[in-house]
């Protein structure tokens, strides 16, 4: 088959990148469409993946998304593509006006991406995500599976931690804590009004921290001067490897917290999503592998990470429980790839 993965994010480059490496070693022709976003075409090159850029500004307009609406048709046409695959809109609106088949994976509840789900419904042909979703008005075509999207390319038959990448930057065996500051501009953020972790807070943090370990973050937006100095500057396809290794993940990013929770690295969100997001609940309320806290509580955040810090072996607790959640769960890339295949 002829299969097109169009790309919006760099999350969606580490959840398709095993899928797309097994369909091609099946004999099947793969091609990537992406958009200028974050560090999307820098993990593209880095990993020597064939791509092509319909969108390299990354302006977001009316204008721009019917220009990538078009640029995706115009390829799938020329490119005689069997099957479109991605987290998109323009898969399934694509697919739907070419009379092609297409596979829409998510894993965001329909309550927290509305327009998403609004730009999706009248098109969507298979809507794959977790148990732990609740996909409102898509649920009829939506396939449920007992797994997470972090887990296409952090289960261990996918992934295993090196400490010598770790060791590139800092060493693996001395305490370390890693911060993670989202923009949270994403439709979805916005939709919500979320907040998250702000520079007084940030601060308080690293005050109750450094005692204990260094202090490294990763930042999707411009940092303080007294925050700057502890910016994390790695490649970033060695990001997963340095969270594996991590005392303790804190953050804004739901994402991030989640691919914590696939390491079994004690992880804690502050964010304005604690408590509605069905695969975050699922990972804190059964595998008890995160905390979420909104960000009206700035004082229960301080007060559990000061409690992860003091929780003898936390560490052993957290690996035990990632074990508990992994003889539940599959590998999604082979889960998604045998799927694309049953489309013949």
């Amino acid at each position: 088959m002829r299969i097109l993965f169009q790309l919006g994010h760099p999350a969606h480059f580490h959840l398709f990148k095993n899928t797309i490496a097994d369909l091609q070693r099946d004999g099947h022709q793969t091609y990537i469409l992406i958009r200028k976003k974050d560090i999307l075409e820098d993990l593209l090159k880095q990993s020597g993946m064939t791509y092509v850029n319909i969108l390299p500004s990354g302006k977001k307009s009316i204008f721009t998304l019917m220009l990538r609406l078009w640029r995706v048709f115009w390829f799938t046409l020329t490119r005689r593509i069997d099957v479109l695959a991605g987290s998109t809109p323009e898969v399934a609106q694509v697919a739907w006006l070419l009379r092609r088949r297409s596979v829409v994976m998510a894993e965001d509840d329909a309550a927290i991406v509305p327009q998403f789900i609004k730009a999706v419904r009248p098109f969507v042909d298979n809507y794959l995500s977790p148990v732990s979703c609740n996909n409102g008005v898509l649920e009829p075509a939506t396939t449920h599976y007992q797994g997470f999207h972090k887990l296409a390319y952090l289960h261990p038959d996918r992934f295993t931690p090196n400490p010598t990448v770790v060791d590139k930057y800092f060493p693996h065996n001395k305490p370390y804590f890693l911060l993670r500051f989202a923009k949270l501009n994403a439709y979805h953020d916005v939709s919500a009004s979320a907040h998250g972790i702000n520079d007084e807070t940030a601060l308080a943090l690293i005050n109750i921290l450094t005692p204990h370990g260094n202090v490294y973050i990763t930042s999707e937006r411009e940092l303080i001067p007294e925050l700057e100095q502890y910016r994390l500057c790695i490649n970033p396809l060695d990001i997963h490897h340095i969270m594996a290794f991590a005392t303790i993940y804190i953050g804004d990013s739901q994402s991030m917290a989640v691919e914590a929770a696939m390491l079994g690295t004690p992880s804690v969100r502050f964010n304005d999503f604690a408590g509605r997001i069905g695969v975050l609940e699922e990972l804190e309320k059964k595998y008890l592998l995160t905390i979420g806290i909104p960000s009206s509580d700035p004082h229960a955040l301080f007060q559990t990470v000061e409690d992860m810090i003091h929780t003898d072996n936390i560490r052993e607790l957290y690996q035990a429980r990632r074990k508990k959640m992994l003889a539940d769960k599959i590998d999604v890339a082979t889960y998604f790839t045998n799927f694309i295949e049953g489309l013949k």
